[in-house]
């Protein structure tokens, strides 16, 4: 006989010898030890699959009814609590559910609730795993498949698993909003606007002075509109961040964006132009083969000294003007913005992370990847829901920044400390 059939013939007479204990039967106290076990030992009911677990649970329910109405006596219905037949429930076992029938009891004023029951139906850990399986690519449609292949003994539905994502995001959207970061040196702040579902939404990601990436927080609106941009900066700030102190601001090239920074932190503001953004920018206006020329130059003058860089760009611009108008005006627009980082002396794989909004980039991908599977944005709470979702779940594989043994030299540029005069003799 094969392990497997024998363990499982085992369980069986197990769970059929519990079917007719007469110690419990005769005596339902003995039994609520065991009741009292389930709010805390959970997990050993998930190791019973299928029609075995639910015949378990419902021996359990049965007991507690026992132990509180007594045995049954058919035709008899005296007494304060009385036996009032039976009725389907639902119970979690673990982190999936399972349909069970549960006895009902009724007294002189109604329904009453049945002992262990309402322990077993609470689930506080249904809700996170819903979100986490959502986020992870899984629609609601194929949940009951991931949670288990024996979709028949769960009592999870479609809409159930909406309910609960709803619940949760929203909860963890309220979250990320209420972040306090007094504490919290950001010494980088990136700022990038994504689309969900024709939606558009504004996001910032802050590095602190240990390389730590932290999910700032998320608006609704354009990065065009500099009133959206100004609410993003306010809330901030109400939560912490200082918009007096000096920091590096990567941005991706509005002109809205970078008039709300200048307005609310003024020169503490060091806005760096993301170079992939503009490089894309300048070189979509130009032929194949002058294209590939543009981008070799753009990459060649960006590694050097800030001042002699931007002079081989602005003679480029001059270049490209005659035939290409809109490509040299694109790359004139903003040119000093490009070469902040160099100005501030940072170099190697600092830098490559602060040239661009990659590390934003990366982050959106994953809004937009769970995102993808709905079809019907309702409204905008709703992307913002779906959105505050994607960012968390990105936030869990967040990295240091690299380079980031060279922040402290960055900091030291941006926040020179005062020199001290000494007193005279």
């Amino acid at each position: 006989m094969k392990k497997s059939t024998r363990k499982a013939q085992i369980v069986y007479k197990n769970s059929a010898a519990l079917e007719g204990l007469p110690l419990l039967m005769a005596n339902p106290e003995a039994a609520l030890p065991l009741l009292s076990m389930i709010g805390q030992a959970q997990f050993s009911i998930e190791d019973l699959l299928g029609k075995l677990s639910r015949q378990f649970v419902e021996q359990l329910l049965m007991m507690a009814a026992v132990s509180v109405a007594g045995p049954k006596h058919p035709g008899c219905s005296t007494g304060d609590l009385r036996w009032h037949g039976s009725q389907g429930g639902v119970v979690n076992v673990g982190t999936s559910k399972l349909r069970v029938t549960r006895p009902r009891l009724r007294d002189r004023a109604g329904e009453v609730v049945l002992p262990g029951y309402a322990a077993l139906a609470r689930n506080e850990d249904l809700s996170r795993r819903i979100a986490d399986v959502l986020t992870c690519n899984v629609s609601t449609r194929k949940y009951t498949r991931v949670m288990y292949q024996c979709a028949d003994e769960m009592g999870i539905a479609r809409s159930s698993v909406s309910r609960h994502f709803i619940k949760d995001s929203a909860h963890a959207l309220e979250k990320l909003m209420a972040r306090e970061f007094g504490d919290t040196d950001l010494v980088a702040i990136y700022v990038d606007g994504i689309i969900v579902a024709k939606h558009h939404l504004i996001a910032a990601i802050g590095v602190d002075a240990n390389g730590v990436k932290h999910m700032l927080g998320l608006v609704s609106g354009s990065s065009e509109n500099a009133r959206v941009v100004k609410d993003l900066l306010a809330g901030l700030a109400e939560r912490g961040v200082d918009m007096n102190l000096a920091r590096l601001w990567v941005i991706d090239g509005s002109k809205a964006l970078r008039s709300a920074i200048e307005q609310v932190c003024g020169e503490a503001a060091h806005v760096q132009r993301c170079r992939i953004h503009k490089m894309r920018n300048v070189t979509e206006r130009l032929p194949k083969a002058r294209a590939a020329q543009t981008r070799w130059v753009m990459a060649q003058a960006l590694k050097g000294d800030a001042e002699v860089g931007i002079q081989k760009l602005k003679a480029h611009a001059k270049h490209l003007k005659a035939q290409h108008p809109d490509a040299a005006a694109s790359l004139l627009e903003g040119l000093e913005e490009l070469f902040t980082i160099n100005r501030l002396g940072v170099t190697g794989e600092l830098a490559r992370c602060l040239a661009t909004t990659n590390v934003i980039e990366s982050p959106n991908s994953v809004v937009r990847r769970v995102g993808r599977r709905v079809t019907n944005y309702r409204d905008v709470k709703m992307a913002m829901r779906w959105a505050a979702a994607g960012f968390l779940e990105a936030e869990k594989a967040f990295r240091r920044l690299r380079g980031h043994q060279h922040i402290a030299a960055l900091i030291r540029m941006m926040r020179p400390a005062p020199i001290q005069l000494k007193k005279a003799a």
